[in-house]
């Protein structure tokens, strides 16, 4: 009887602590750790992660528990498929002082056009402290799309959805992050502030249309480095507005280069201030780095104090070009010069192999033409081994160091 009753004791002792240990992990779970706050799981609000059920309601409702939180908070999706139709995560969030997404799934894209609203899939709008991590990916899905889109036609078109868009954003960090397949660009930074993207991999076929790895406008003390673009259209595009941009160590290709602009669209446009594209390396594409403005501008703004240095160029179609008569249509209407005042533009130490004989094309705008152009320590080389030319217009253009081409020998009309 002494030892059934020992049993019996054992067991409730058993019973007890595991009682207990169970507790002790759910409230763990529900109250996060206090060195890394709180955390909110997709799962925990009902996304089902199967590649087919619409999630768009659960990663909303985690997105509002998370930004109603405090103090440090971390948002998490799982491994796993998630399909998602349009979504806004908005801000303030008041209390939270840094807001981490650890994404480690696939996010789809409806395929239903019909859904969007809005030119964009995934937006994060006003949030200060956000940070995306985690190794997971944004799918656009945009081969569904793109026989729909007429932007690479035509100069009135409705765009696309862009991937993932951030507004008026203050302290953002991006890192590790995929991007594939976009119904237009993969992702904007607009008048943001203290963004920095690190180890992306943006990719899609070189014939997907706008598929522009990423565009920048209106914002301040934007960094982008690692990053591994291969697409449709710009690598990196950096719009009108932009002050202090730092895009550094790209791998970029297929696509159409590493692009200043387009600039000299709109009536609103701001100018734009102290960019540096460097350390990079930019292969079988459409151009290489450039500077491209629109003909008949509506308003004159200035581009200045741009530099384009240590930059690999493999078998790359037109690597050094400003085009101050940009027009990518059969017609643009008028050919008015473009009033965008380009200044201070250093290329420095830009090296390889041009697959056009022409390898540095400046084509400045005739009524305001470039100031202060400089190339020092230029090696292109045409791939057929022959001297690579130079043909330049509206612009004197200053050579130094090491130069091939030495200056420019083909004028051009403009």
């Amino acid at each position: 009887m002494a030892q059934q009753s020992l049993k019996v004791l054992a067991l409730f002792v058993c019973i007890s602590w595991c009682a207990f240990a169970v507790a002790t992990t759910a409230a763990t779970a529900a109250e996060g750790d206090a060195a890394g706050g709180t955390t909110f799981s997709v799962g925990s609000y009902g996304a089902r992660a199967d590649g087919k059920t619409d999630d768009s309601n659960a990663f909303l409702k985690t997105w509002e528990a998370a930004c109603a939180s405090s103090g440090k908070v971390k948002i998490q999706i799982p491994g796993g498929k998630y399909l998602l139709g349009p979504l806004t995560f908005s801000g303030p969030c008041p209390n939270v002082t840094m807001l981490t997404i650890v994404h480690k799934g696939t996010l789809l894209a409806s395929t239903n056009l019909g859904k969007f609203k809005s030119d964009v899939w995934l937006q994060f709008y006003g949030v200060k402290g956000l940070r995306i991590s985690g190794g997971g990916t944004f799918d656009g899905q945009g081969a569904a799309a793109w026989d729909h889109n007429s932007c690479h036609k035509t100069k009135n078109c409705q765009a696309l959805p862009v991937s993932v868009k951030f507004i008026n954003m203050n302290d953002t960090i991006v890192k590790g992050i995929n991007s594939v397949n976009p119904k237009f660009f993969h992702m904007a930074v607009i008048d943001c502030q203290r963004f920095t993207a690190t180890d992306i991999t943006l990719t899609a076929p070189e014939d997907s249309p706008n598929t522009d790895g990423c565009h920048i406008e209106g914002s301040t003390t934007v960094q982008i480095s690692r990053a591994k673009i291969g697409t449709g259209d710009d690598c990196i595009s950096i719009g009108h507005g932009n002050t202090d941009v730092l895009i550094s160590s790209v791998e970029c290709g297929p696509g159409h280069g590493l692009s200043i602009g387009s600039l000299g669209k709109y009536k609103y446009e701001k100018d734009v201030k102290g960019l540096m594209i460097r350390d990079s390396k930019i292969t079988s594409t459409q151009n290489g780095v450039r500077i491209k403005t629109w003909e008949n501008s509506p308003v004159s703004t200035i581009a200045t104090n741009i530099t384009f240095e240590n930059i690999i160029m493999t078998n790359v179609s037109n690597p050094i070009i400003i085009d101050q008569s940009y027009c990518p249509f059969a017609n643009c209407g008028s050919k008015d010069p473009s009033k965008v005042k380009l200044s201070n533009i250093h290329f420095t130490n830009i090296r390889g192999s041009s697959a056009t004989p022409v390898a540095v094309t400046l084509k400045c705008s005739k009524g305001y033409p470039c100031q202060n152009v400089n190339l020092k320590d230029i090696q292109l080389k045409y791939i057929n081994g022959s001297d690579a030319t130079a043909a330049c217009a509206n612009v004197s253009p200053q050579f130094s160091g090491t130069v091939n081409p030495k200056k420019c020998t083909a004028p051009l009309s403009a």
